[in-house]
């Protein structure tokens, strides 16, 4: 066992028995812990952003604002509002068959909780799971990647300000330091990255029967019908597509629309992209792509392009530091393609013809089911037809991005683009054990089937079978 594992496991042993020590936080200790989190972001929230935006080579201040620090803001105020009621012991109903008894559901915590953020949103991702788990009275230990390794090395020295190791602690290193993280028996584990890397968080997992969550991607895809103004729709499509230089998880990764709106859609789209970029600003507002991302792009890009498809670009010089890609839309690409197979994780957006809603809906099911769709539809009768036959982790309808900004409802994928949901309240029970209490008063049934079996027993089991 390498020394980075031995320490980690260390780790969780003094976390482990500082739980057991306190096994069942008050609301009082769980909201002041919270309250810890967010002292941490006004604290620390523009350090983060200065080191985010030189880890990534170039990202707005203002999108980490905006899409990170806000959302965590928002997350700590939903908790704090709400967590009294949740922890509450919810009354289920008693069957026919034991009236008298009081049945309960009772919230307990789970122990200590891994969390194992990515990149592409290295606050959010982290620090608001971070007050879930500790809304529920966990302890934590984090992992973030090690692609930003400035932001985990400030991370680790913002948690360690605000909290002792034997309750939040942050791990830092590469990927092997992430294997052995992976592995450690946690009593829940959260990862959130790509489906590949996740199936391997989930074999490591397996070894203690570690429950999981995984939040991982997929190719979300957006439907546009001939309901819905095609220009609030390229608006809202553009502004999906090109937050964060398109690095989100739920970005638009492909556009299906009606055949005869296929051109005036990607020129409408572009319109839209050059406005949130112009020239005087696009060094200042334009995220960077990180790691390897330019160039795998590049290369889809080209394969479509020798394939017959279409390829708009918009004209930009892109200045300033970091690894750029100018935004790029595919115009009907081969299915088959890289960039039809392959999250794209970037600013480029393929943009397929349909000629029904059936037939938009049967591409979408005949590929793994996707972490978000978006419908742009002003018709009742088709956003409930897409609706009960698509699957997906989540719907925005008419805009896109926005169910991720809904701190009451659950956020997870389904099939390969996750496992288990959180977010508020579901963020609250996904990191409890929902621990089911039966209060047995009066009569107990039990006396009245033991053996020796007679003609009361017999007269019981006729009545359940009824």
């Amino acid at each position: 066992m390498s020394k980075s594992s031995l320490e980690m496991h260390s780790l969780l042993r003094a976390q482990r028995a500082a739980f057991d020590e306190a096994p069942f936080p008050t609301v009082a200790e769980r909201l002041e812990k919270i309250a810890r989190v967010r002292r941490l972001v006004e604290a620390y929230g523009a350090r983060l952003c200065e080191t985010i935006d030189r880890d990534f080579g170039r990202r707005p201040h203002a999108e980490t604002e905006l899409l990170e620090l806000g959302p965590v803001l928002t997350a700590e105020r939903h908790v704090r509002r709400h967590l009294k009621r949740w922890m509450r012991p919810e009354r289920r109903a008693a069957s026919l068959d034991f009236l008298l008894f009081r049945n309960r559901v009772f919230y307990q915590p789970l122990g200590v909780v891994g969390i194992m953020a990515p990149w592409n949103y290295p606050l959010m991702l982290t620090l608001e799971p971070l007050i879930e788990a500790l809304a529920a009275g966990n302890r934590a230990m984090i992992k973030p990647s090690e692609l930003l390794p400035e932001t985990a090395d400030l991370l680790q020295t913002a948690i360690s300000d605000f909290f002792l190791p034997e309750e939040v602690t942050v791990v830092t290193g590469g990927p092997d330091v992430a294997a052995a993280f992976a592995g450690l028996p946690f009593d829940h584990l959260l990862f959130t990255g790509s489906t590949a890397v996740g199936r391997k968080v989930m074999a490591a997992a397996a070894a203690h029967l570690t429950p999981l969550t995984l939040e991982l991607g997929g190719k979300s895809p957006a439907i546009v019908t001939e309901s819905w103004p095609l220009q609030k729709a390229a608006r809202d499509i553009a502004f999906g597509k090109m937050v964060n230089a398109g690095q989100t998880c739920i970005a638009p990764d492909y556009v299906l629309a009606p055949r005869p709106l296929l051109k005036p859609l990607a020129e409408a789209i572009l319109k839209e992209i050059k406005g949130f970029y112009p020239q005087a600003r696009q060094g200042a507002d334009y995220s960077s792509l990180v790691g390897t991302g330019r160039a795998r792009l590049e290369a889809a890009i080209a394969a479509a392009s020798a394939d017959g498809a279409d390829v708009l670009t918009c004209d930009s010089a892109l200045p300033g530091p970091g690894a750029r890609l100018a935004p790029t839309l595919i115009l009907a690409p081969n299915p088959e393609s890289p960039i039809m197979q392959e999250e794209i994780f970037g600013p480029v957006l393929p943009i397929m013809p349909y000629e029904t809603l059936e037939e938009a809906i049967r591409f979408i099911r005949s590929g793994p089911r996707p972490l978000a769709l978006y419908l742009f539809s002003g018709d009742r009768a088709e956003q409930a037809e897409v609706l009960a036959e698509t699957h997906s982790g989540n719907v925005t309808i008419n805009g896109t991005l926005l169910h991720i900004a809904q701190p009451d409802l659950p956020f997870g994928g389904v099939g390969p683009s996750g496992v288990g949901a959180y977010h508020g309240r579901d963020g609250f029970r996904r990191f409890s054990h929902a621990k089911g209490v039966s209060d047995v008063r009066g009569l107990n049934p039990a006396r009245l089937i033991s053996p020796p079996f007679g003609r009361l027993a017999r007269l019981i089991a006729r009545f359940q079978r009824r």
